[in-house]
């Protein structure tokens, strides 16, 4: 799969997972996910699926500031529908990471590593996601706010073009280019801005 260079200068999420752990699928069990594994999950690169990974990384990085979050053992809320907007995408990058599922996941095998019934929509909470750490009841809310990261000027009117079948072959190409420069200004140079990812304790 060829991608843009700078997906590979993104910050990895190493977490444990327990169950991986078990059945010799990762040695000690630990799992680095990449931004690259984000955008094969999505089957695309946007600045929805840049806020869910970050969002995520920031949201285990609170939570477990002494080492690596603990896959399967987050529940994870969100406040919209999950077929509202694009929090469907959002779900599935987070659920990728933590392991949390609604009911689809993995059963368990006698009675531990089940993964079901730790992802929820609807929620009644102060923010976009609500993480929480099954083992203590840590929690943070977190919230993206990327509308300040702009786009470039002419992106508008390609994009028009793009959808209307009327773009030529280097519009198409510099479409897809000063896209994916908006998505790299995300995840590279407002990484750590609190007020583009914020993340509040509960």
């Amino acid at each position: 799969m060829a991608y843009p260079k700078f997906y590979e200068q993104v910050r990895t999420i190493k977490v444990y997972d327990p169950l991986a752990e078990f059945l010799g699928a990762a040695e000690a069990g630990i799992i680095e996910y990449s931004y690259v594994d984000a955008v094969k999950t999505a089957g695309h690169s946007c600045p929805t699926v840049a806020s869910a990974y970050l969002m995520t990384a920031k949201a285990l990085d609170a939570l477990y500031p002494k080492g690596a979050a603990e896959r399967g053992a987050v529940k994870v809320e969100f406040q919209q529908d999950k077929l509202a907007g694009v929090c469907g995408v959002i779900a599935n990058v987070v659920s990728l990471i933590t392991g949390a599922t609604h009911d689809t996941g993995f059963k368990g095998i006698g009675g531990r590593f089940d993964r079901r019934n730790l992802l929820f929509f609807n929620a009644d909470i102060d923010g976009e996601i609500r993480f929480e750490r099954l083992d203590t009841g840590a929690a943070v809310v977190v919230s993206s706010r990327l509308e300040s990261v702009a786009a470039a000027p002419r992106m508008r009117d390609l994009l028009g073009k793009c959808v209307g079948g009327q773009a030529s072959k280097e519009e198409a190409r510099e479409f897809g280019e000063l896209w994916q420069e908006r998505v790299r200004k995300i995840l590279l140079e407002h990484c750590d801005d609190l007020d583009k990812i914020i993340v509040k304790a509960e």
